[in-house]
């Protein structure tokens, strides 16, 4: 490919909201010329066949985790557990989908150059300009019309670890060019003695590779240290030691603690957990934005009585959900091994941190049986232990980080980034917005505590530093400078086939110049009908992040103080209508 390709639209990322974005947008232009740019291999993002392993399930029951014309075939039922299942079936069914949908007598899967890095993103001249590296090296491609699906999932957050070779040699490289500055009038850094720092001689696997890697195979590699405190660590733990590993469980201390993990067996009533999440009970007993003004909602959330009821709903689900645990009620063994440690800091209503459905048996006994948790800092690594910063040592073989993710949008400079209104460093957001934002929350904040005064009073909790701005996109999906770009998938959902679909058609319509995007300097802000940010170092009402907005859909969880906030600085503009509908 050289600078002279160009196609009428360009979609970054072949993951589940990827892949409905091209389809629908080839649905109501089937004759457009349309790529889909997959850094992989594979389609699927989370679920592309590389990045799958043996404990590795859905958070959805079967029937729900698929778009909505064409439902999956069942899995066996030794892969499931109570209603969620393996993961690889979710990439076989993607691969499956991009096979049989074609439009022009070419199918999705012919549109997909795959192994293609994007490295950079301009626009002039009304184009939209693509740089990146396949296979065949240096490419790049010119695109009308732009799609963002590279999602949340996609840039692994890897740890600063001091002992780990690749942090010792970063660290020299920055020493190196800090001297060569001095040398030629700018600030001397003083070198530090990096390489008197004995290194770390195992691997190191953030759990996107995990898939690929031997660590449970090599036997060599007998004792594993799993960091971080959400589901995908949980999912890492579990895996070493069902493969008979000695499993070591580390949870920062300066950070939101352990998650919520609910059990799939757990049930209220006759439902599973997973069941009344997506009741419509779930919202109106919460602060939602779903929940239109009246005076039910006005009584459950602005009157004492109200409250109180809701509170004791509340009370009742966080039982429910750390019950199976028995977090303080095992036994001297359980103890020993610091089970207790996993404990969620907060409330369940007041999420501070992830959470996740735990779909294999035996989950709870097994950890409190076989695994040593530690909720403390890592001082260094050295030549095959981790060093807490209490003094404790730990003896192991590799490490898995099962640590989250860092935002996929590298490819935008911070201009474009703070134009487009996606997350920057904040040092580097230009000080006129900021000051505007500032402005727009102070007002905003009277409105929120009268509408929801639940939110002006949260639990002691851990107040994660704030260092990049978040999402500020109408509906979560577009900019108000530029309607040849939309963004898909950058929110996290229970269900992402439902929010694909969705977020497909409103980005189609929107692209077409349907929606209308109208109003004033008071639309800078999440549209309040569930794209939701986070206020800086609050903790959420369920399912929130500071820089990743989430969407609360018809079932539970809700609102934090931000997307409240963000409500009262005004909305809202007109309803989504298409040309088109999905098929059922």
């Amino acid at each position: 490919m050289d600078s002279s390709s160009h196609v009428d639209i360009a979609v970054v990322g072949a993951g589940i909201c990827g892949i409905a974005a091209a389809k629908f947008y080839l649905d109501i232009h089937p004759n457009c010329s349309l790529v889909l740019l997959e850094k992989d291999s594979s389609v699927g993002g989370v679920w592309n066949q590389s990045r799958v392993f043996n404990t590795f399930y859905t958070q959805s029951s079967f029937g729900t985790w698929e778009y909505s014309d064409m439902p999956m075939p069942q899995p066996p039922e030794e892969d499931m557990f109570n209603g969620a299942f393996k993961a690889k079936y979710t990439s076989q069914y993607l691969e499956s989908y991009i096979d049989r949908h074609a439009y022009a007598g070419r199918t999705i899967r012919q549109r997909i150059m795959f192994n293609f890095d994007v490295q950079h993103i301009t626009k002039k001249n009304n184009n939209w300009t693509i740089s990146g590296r396949d296979p065949s090296g240096n490419a790049v491609l010119q695109s009308s019309k732009l799609i963002i699906a590279s999602g949340l999932t996609s840039v692994p957050n890897m740890p600063t670890l001091p002992g780990c070779l690749d942090c010792l040699l970063e660290g020299y490289i920055q020493d190196v060019l800090s001297i060569f500055i001095g040398q030629f009038g700018g600030e001397v850094l003083t070198p530090k003695t990096r390489f008197s720092v004995e290194t770390f001689e195992h691997p190191i696997v953030h759990q996107k590779e995990f898939g690929q890697s031997t660590v449970l195979s090599a036997p060599a590699l007998r004792n594993i240290t799993v960091l971080g405190g959400a589901k995908s660590a949980a999912d890492l733990v579990y895996d070493c030691v069902q493969a008979g590993k000695k499993v070591t469980w580390i949870i920062r201390k300066t950070g939101t603690g352990p998650g919520f993990f609910v059990s799939a067996e757990s049930r209220i009533s006759s439902r599973t957990l997973y069941e009344i999440s997506t009741a419509r009970i779930m919202t109106t007993l919460s602060p939602s934005l779903f929940n239109a003004e009246s005076w039910w909602n006005s009584f459950l959330q602005r009157t004492r009585m109200g409250r109180r009821q809701s509170t004791k709903f509340h009370d009742a689900l966080d039982k429910t959900v750390t019950g199976p645990a028995n977090f303080d009620g095992r036994g001297p063994e359980a103890k020993g091994n610091g089970f207790h440690r996993l404990k969620p800091h907060t409330p369940v209503i007041w999420q501070n941190q992830g959470a996740g459905l735990i779909n294999r048996p035996h989950f709870w006994d097994t950890i409190a049986r076989n695994v040593q948790v530690y909720h403390e800092d890592i001082q260094e690594l050295s030549k095959d232990s981790v060093r807490l910063k209490t003094g404790e040592s730990i003896h192991c073989n590799a490490i898995l980080c099962g640590t989250g993710w860092q935002p996929s949008l590298g490819f935008f400079d911070k201009e474009l980034l703070a134009e487009l209104g996606i997350p920057q460093p904040i040092e580097t957001y230009p000080p006129d917005k900021a000051k505007m934002w500032d402005a727009l929350e102070k007002d905003a904040d009277q409105e929120v505590v009268y509408r929801f005064p639940i939110l002006a009073n949260p639990p002691e909790h851990y107040r994660t530093p704030v260092t990049d701005t978040p999402y500020r996109l109408y509906r979560g999906i577009a900019p108000l400078c530029d309607d040849s770009i939309a963004f898909v998938g950058h929110v996290l959902v229970a269900n992402y086939f439902r929010l694909a679909e969705v977020q497909a058609i409103w980005a189609t319509s929107y692209l077409d110049g349907k929606p209308g995007v109208d109003g004033g300097i008071y639309l800078m802000a999440t549209e309040a009908t569930g794209w939701v940010q986070t206020r800086p170092g609050t903790p959420t009402l369920c399912f929130m992040s500071s820089v990743f907005p989430r969407i609360v859909g018809s079932g539970y969880g809700t609102l934090s103080f931000q997307a409240a906030r963000e409500t009262c600085i005004g909305f809202v503009p007109s309803i989504l209508t298409s040309s088109a509908e999905i098929s059922t």
